[in-house]
């Protein structure tokens, strides 16, 4: 007679391999996300001070060769060039979970799928409904609360998510890594208006001579680097966002089965780079907006573009991410982990409403560095990323008490 099956479960713990991986990352993308959130700080109050015109030309300040169209301002050089080192990180962190983490397994794969799709549609849909008819470009922005932070949302989950077991960690990880994926997926398709294909042809040759070197365990900097940033400067010529040269150079990077591959050596080489210095120096330069005291802040928030956004990030994500896991629940009869709530499903969908990296970036590219329908979004971001998260501490501390009195 056969076993009975045993009940799938929605958040299952990962093996000990990938538990000591998604520690790791835990410990460097805690200190990463206090390192964002302090930065984007001083980038706004210093943009609000008698000082706020050495802020401005300091982020206008030109610097690269004009001969390759690369004489960018330090803004430009943030979003295009560090958010690179970002994007490159977590292709390889994609590129890990489908080869050898949890996203190998569809079984296992299907619950941050679909949570990470729902966090997407939901917030897109509000948006819309909040911001579509307020007329000009303003249906642009549509995909700006669709983004989720890794290092800002894993910092808060890390200080105050403390009495939770590993797998919803990794599951608020995975859903975020996949999440990148689609974000990477709309700048690509959506937000690409001129398209000039002979530089694009030309970035496959050294893409694709990087790619030979990595498969052959090539480790020499002096041979990788410069085949990267021809990559790199060959995408930014065709009009393909520069930061997709950072996710396709991540994928051609083999992984290894046991932790031991290059893609795993890099990861491990770049990760303090891009939370210490990319995502920090670039949120610095992008969150400096001058709102003009309380009034004038009030009054940024007031807009129809900023209400969308505020609506995605704090209702939409967290409302898509646990009806898309109650739907999976519902339909193939899998129950939540031992221990965990619906509770503890809606405090991390709220997590997901944390957007503030990629949110930035996608308000730039739909209405334009510096214009005053990007700044409402800057500030919407910082505002409805702040109170995302705010309520998503709450609720995990709400869920702690009551596990604490039941003890």
């Amino acid at each position: 007679m056969a076993a009975p099956r045993s009940t799938p479960r929605l958040f299952r713990p990962g093996s000990w391999i990938e538990a000591r991986r998604v520690a790791e990352i835990l410990r460097q993308e805690t200190i990463g996300g206090a390192l964002l959130l302090g930065a984007a700080l001083v980038g706004m109050i210093w943009a609000n001070t008698p000082w706020s015109a050495a802020y401005e030309s300091l982020r206008e300040y030109h610097l690269g060769p004009a001969a390759l169209h690369l004489d960018l301002s330090l803004a430009t050089w943030a979003a295009d060039g560090l958010l690179a080192i970002f994007f490159f990180v977590a292709g390889l962190e994609l590129k890990r979970e489908f080869v050898a983490g949890d996203l190998r397994d569809p079984r296992r794969a299907a619950v941050p799928v679909a949570a990470a799709a729902g966090g997407v549609a939901v917030p897109a849909i509000l948006y819309l409904i909040v911001a579509g008819g307020a007329g000009g470009d303003a249906a642009r922005g549509w995909a700006v609360p669709t983004a989720t932070d890794i290092a800002f949302a894993l910092a808060v989950l890390a200080v105050v998510g403390r009495h939770l077991p590993s797998a919803p960690r990794t599951f608020l990880l995975t859903l975020a890594v996949v999440d990148d994926l689609i974000a990477i997926l709309i700048i690509a398709v959506f937000y690409t208006a001129d398209l000039a294909v002979l530089p694009l042809l030309g970035a496959l040759l050294p893409l694709g001579l990087f790619a030979l070197l990595v498969h052959r365990r090539v480790r020499r900097w002096w041979l990788l680097l410069p085949l990267a940033v021809a990559t790199w400067v060959l995408f930014h010529e065709s009009g393909v966002h520069a930061t997709v040269a950072g996710v396709l150079l991540a994928f051609t990077v083999p992984v290894g089965r046991d932790g031991d591959g290059l893609a795993e050596h890099f990861e491990h080489r770049f990760r303090p780079i891009s939370a210490g210095v990319a995502v920090p120096v670039f949120a610095f330069l992008t969150a400096g907006v001058t709102v003009g005291g309380p009034h004038g802040l009030a009054d940024a928030l007031t807009e129809p573009v900023a209400l969308g956004v505020i609506a995605g990030l704090v209702v939409g994500k967290g409302a898509g991410i646990t009806a898309a896991t109650w739907l999976v629940a519902r339909f193939t009869k899998a129950t939540l982990g031992e221990g965990l709530g619906w509770a503890d499903v809606v405090a991390l969908g709220m997590l997901g409403g944390i957007g503030f990296t990629v949110s930035l970036l996608i308000g730039e590219l739909a209405f334009g560095h510096g214009t005053p329908r990007a700044e409402q979004v800057t500030v919407a971001v910082l505002a409805g990323s702040v109170g995302a998260a705010l309520l998503a501490t709450v609720l995990l501390r709400l869920t702690a008490r009551r596990r604490a009195k039941s003890a």
